[in-house]
């Protein structure tokens, strides 16, 4: 189908038969191979195509300019090759910088497309490379192995086939975020033989470089499945503390959302290539109106000196004044054209490669700790570093240690936290509903602790519970010790600040949640997660309560929560009152609310959010509208706040970049 692209799992004759035309009536395979080219010349294109790309710098265009005029025996002043080697020169030098350039991405290419992995053929698992691969294909990886493509996750060999993936070659995300397979495709496929006969199709749609989004159905046993981005593994990830997966491949090669992101590698050029472009065509323009003044200077002087020496007219009588006034032009064009010195370009290029080589030794650019240095890619690098006006950078993990610590909350109005005024100093707490032993306690307020084992305030109980639900971190059990995998440190946070309080998060499932709630095990039973994205800046889960009850949770900026709350009285403005001042403590804040859910509003949600999340087209925006709904009417908890440090020395490094008159943006946050 044209609109939409469709996977047949282990069938690569389907895909092999679809074909899409381009120019001249050619065709192409419409699903392509694996195989990834990022180098920019091969042997047969290297020459046309560096000579193309230099002849647009306009000084080149001026020598070869100045070489002709000297072809012409007449107006010439030197043999022509004189002026072509020193040309010839500064041309192979920087194709030879092109050229070892182009051979390190060769050199990628190649290591990439023969990295091993293991494909489905027949009823076994074989290894073969990376360029093998085709849509439709089932891959089998390992642990800390790369994603060769963009692939949906069938299953896996952790509990609910969960899949921990690190995304730091894509975003530079270090903290590991999880995949989960269908459950459908976790429960069915647990064989090599089950993964032979699978037949699944996935229609979805067409490949695009949306990196966070994917919007697909999987059709099997004539049943459809919603998928999206929570499903798929995108190539260039890499599998972390899972043993074993197996991945549908959807996108291969130059279709995978990483490559659609690269775009064609085109010739950069500098604001000061462009100054100097110009300046060659003004210097140029000059060139030819000073020549031109000294040519009809010296015609006149010609047709003078011929009539007051009338008795040497015999050595002029082949050339007129005016004759001689065009050829004295072209005289004067090479005799002026060192006004635009060659050598200075060649001398240009030395500067560049002596630069690039003192970053790559600069010891104080060497980061000891991981023994890395600095490592110039380019040449023309400290060219291009020098003509820097603006730094724009992110907050969180760049200019932060991204190492959060709860610090404060407010709670039904009452602030808790260190610096409060009921705030005492208190010895390590041991509660006696905590089953597992924590080292250290990051939050510790004895008047907060005294309440949670009270356990008298509904708000306190909710909140707490909220901090134990509604959250996408997974939990593994090693040995009496808890250990938290989470996607955002944020959210890690919240998580421990819960359970030092006595909710314990333990145990997740593709369809519940287990918490201990001050010693006492509870599952909820998960009816929908409504995902956090940066436009929502809020994220909520609808539970079932061990009693029946149908409870929303919600977490979220503060824009976003207190215009959803059903009513605004002197609680809630109390509690702003607090997000000001967290905020002006440099605290990363959160609102927390919540509500309760009819069952009959429950039921009809339930079945337009089951419709919406298996479309094809504008799913997101139909989901959205459903999120909208449901998060209406909502009762606030309250508000945490937490610490994320900054990195040694950025306040030193910001204050060195404005002396070099470097203006430094930080976008960032959700507010302006």
């Amino acid at each position: 189908p044209a609109s939409t692209w469709e996977v047949r799992a282990n069938d690569r004759n389907y895909h092999m038969q679809f074909k899409k035309k381009f120019a001249f009536c050619l065709t192409k395979r419409k699903y392509g191979g694996n195989a990834i080219k990022t180098a920019k010349y091969n042997i047969f294109t290297f020459l046309p195509l560096n000579l193309y790309e230099q002849f647009h710098r306009m000084a080149n265009v001026y020598f070869v300019f100045v070489i002709l005029l000297q072809t012409f025996p007449e107006i010439s002043t030197l043999p022509w090759y004189t002026l072509l080697f020193p040309l010839s020169c500064l041309l192979i030098i920087r194709g030879l910088r092109d050229l070892i350039d182009d051979i390190g991405r060769h050199q990628s290419d190649r290591n990439i497309n023969n990295r091993p992995c293991e494909i489905l053929s027949g009823k076994s698992f074989c290894w073969q490379k990376w360029r093998d691969i085709c849509v439709g294909d089932i891959v089998r990886l390992r642990k800390d192995s790369f994603v060769p493509a963009d692939m949906l996750l069938l299953c896996s060999s952790e509990p609910s086939s969960l899949c921990y993936v690190e995304t730091a070659d894509i975003d530079g995300e270090t903290n590991l975020k999880f995949r989960q397979a269908l459950l459908v495709t976790h429960q069915e496929l647990v064989s090599e033989e089950s993964m032979a006969a699978f037949d699944g199709r996935v229609t979805c749609e067409d490949p695009n470089s949306r990196m966070h989004s994917f919007t697909g159905t999987l059709e099997w046993r004539g049943e459809s499945y919603s998928l999206d981005s929570e499903r798929i593994l995108l190539r260039g990830c890499r599998l972390r503390n899972t043993d074993l997966c197996y991945g549908l491949v959807i996108y291969a090669g130059f279709d995978s959302k990483i490559m659609r992101n690269c775009g064609k590698i085109k010739r950069k050029k500098t604001k000061l290539d462009r100054l100097m472009d110009r300046l060659v065509i003004i210097i140029f323009l000059v060139l030819l109106v000073t020549s031109l003044c000294l040519a009809v200077a010296s015609g006149f002087w010609a047709k003078m000196f011929q009539e007051k020496h009338s008795y040497l007219s015999a050595l002029y009588k082949h050339t007129t004044p005016a004759q001689q006034a065009f050829f004295n032009f072209w005289g004067f064009m090479i005799l002026l054209s060192i006004i635009i010195p060659m050598s200075m370009y060649i001398t240009f290029e030395f500067i560049y490669l002596v630069n690039s080589c003192f970053i790559n030794w600069d010891l104080e650019m060497y980061y000891a700790a991981k023994d890395i240095p600095a490592k110039a890619r380019s040449t023309s690098l400290n060219d291009q570093l020098g003509q820097i006006e603006y730094i724009f950078s992110d907050k969180t993990g760049t200019l932060t240690q991204n190492v959060m610590s709860f610090k404060k909350c407010c709670i039904n109005g009452t602030i808790y936290g260190p610096g409060t005024d009921h705030e005492k100093k208190q010895p390590l707490v041991r509660m006696t509903w905590s089953h597992h032993r924590e080292k250290k306690l990051d939050f510790c307020d004895a008047m907060l602790l005294e309440a949670a084992r009270q356990d008298n305030d509904p708000v306190l109980r909710e909140f707490l519970r909220l901090l134990a639900l509604c959250h996408t971190v997974m939990v593994e059990e090693k040995g009496d010790q808890l250990v938290y995998q989470a996607a955002s440190p944020d959210e890690e946070a919240l998580v421990l600040a819960a359970k030092n309080l006595g909710y314990v998060f333990l145990a997740r499932t593709q369809d519940t949640i287990t918490i201990s709630e001050l010693g006492v095990k509870r599952t909820y039973k998960v009816l929908a997660m409504l995902d956090f994205n940066s436009d929502r800046k809020r994220m909520s889960v609808l539970v079932r309560e061990p009693q029946g009850t149908i409870r929303l949770y919600t977490k979220g900026a503060d824009t976003v929560i207190l215009e959803r709350l059903q009513r605004r009285g002197p609680r809630e403005t109390f509690t702003e009152m607090a997000l000001d001042r967290f905020a002006e403590e440099t605290l990363r804040t959160l609102c927390l609310a919540s509500k309760e859910v009819s069952e009959a509003e429950y039921k009809v949600w339930s079945r337009r959010h089951h419709e919406a999340s298996i479309l094809l087209q504008d799913r997101a925006q139909e989901l959205e509208k459903l999120y909208e709904e449901m998060e209406q009417n909502l009762q606030l908890l309250g508000a945490t706040a937490i610490e994320d440090k900054l990195q040694d020395g950025v306040p030193e490094t910001i204050q060195l970049l404005k002396l070099g008159n470097i203006k430094v943006w930080v976008l960032t946050g959700d507010k302006q």
